[in-house]
């Protein structure tokens, strides 16, 4: 045998390879995640872990709770399979998906074109303002007010990616978790924390009556248009949450549900306004 076709006999067998290989990928890739869930009897929720209303630790009862988590139990329920909630940091939310850790996510995530690329979003569940918070005592009254201001953020979260496109006078850092924004801005390592307005509402109906009161500027800084996310690839599990979404809305669970957690059985008194639609025409 000659070198040559040495070579090439060599080579055959490694085109060969990529081809096999580039097969069992494509096959993985496009193996949809609701035949697993199915299968196993068992849907891996995430949801975040600190962020009240949609999903925080009860202080009593140690168990997770909130709009996000009741999401969960209803997708669970309407798939006919157990629940296994996974609690996740903010910045975690989409890794942990891609990692196959979480089946799906409903984890307040908010529609952006940049995570509309790395993963899909199902119709809109829920819907809330991005808003900025501050010490009442600072004197700042509206957003212009930020300009050369330290501004807070959770790691991965669209409040940070609206803040840096629409606070371009502040310096936007980024945190852990609203908490240790929250933190900041009490002991004046920031001027504002920004966030999804009801996250915001809790800390500045706790602050109430102390000797420090923070508050919500009233400007917006983005609408959050929310849908609970899958990963790529899986148009079963996205319809079937779609068709879980849609049948809440029509049998009124899901304003129940909103009422519950975010309206009038709630501390914020909050009316559904959002309609059930897709997160992109919505914007």
């Amino acid at each position: 045998m000659t070198k040559k076709s040495s070579l090439s006999g060599k080579t055959g067998k490694i085109v060969a390879l990529s081809l096999l290989l580039g097969s069992l990928f494509s096959s993985a890739a496009h193996a949809d995640v609701f035949d697993d869930i199915k299968a196993r009897g068992k849907l891996v929720c995430g949801t975040q872990n600190a962020s009240a209303p949609y999903a925080y630790q009860d202080p009593v009862s140690r168990t997770f709770v909130g709009y996000d988590v009741d999401m969960c139990k209803e997708l669970a329920k309407a798939l006919g399979v157990a629940l296994e909630h996974h609690p996740l940091s903010t910045e975690a939310r989409i890794p942990e998906l891609k990692l196959g850790r979480v089946d799906v996510v409903a984890g307040s995530m908010a529609y952006l074109p940049e995570r509309a690329e790395q993963v899909d979003f199902s119709l809109q569940y829920l819907q809330g303002d991005i808003k900025v918070m501050v010490k009442k005592k600072s004197g700042i009254r509206k957003l212009s007010d930020l300009a050369d201001k330290k501004i807070c953020a959770s790691k991965g979260s669209s409040s940070a990616a609206v803040a840096s496109r629409v606070l371009t006078k502040s310096q936007v850092l980024t945190f852990q978790d609203v908490a240790s924004c929250y933190l900041g801005l009490q002991s004046e390592k920031v001027e504002g924390f920004t966030a999804g307005e009801l996250a915001l509402k809790r800390f500045e109906i706790d602050s109430q009556g102390k000797g420090d009161p923070v508050v919500l500027l009233p400007e917006a800084t983005y609408a959050e248009h929310i849908g609970i996310v899958v990963n790529k690839g899986n148009p079963k599990l996205l319809a079937a949450i779609n068709d879980v979404i849609q049948r809440l809305d029509k049998t009124g669970a899901l304003t129940t549900l909103y009422d519950k957690w975010l309206g009038e059985q709630s501390i914020y008194k909050l009316k559904r306004k959002f309609k059930v639609e897709p997160v992109d025409k919505a914007v």
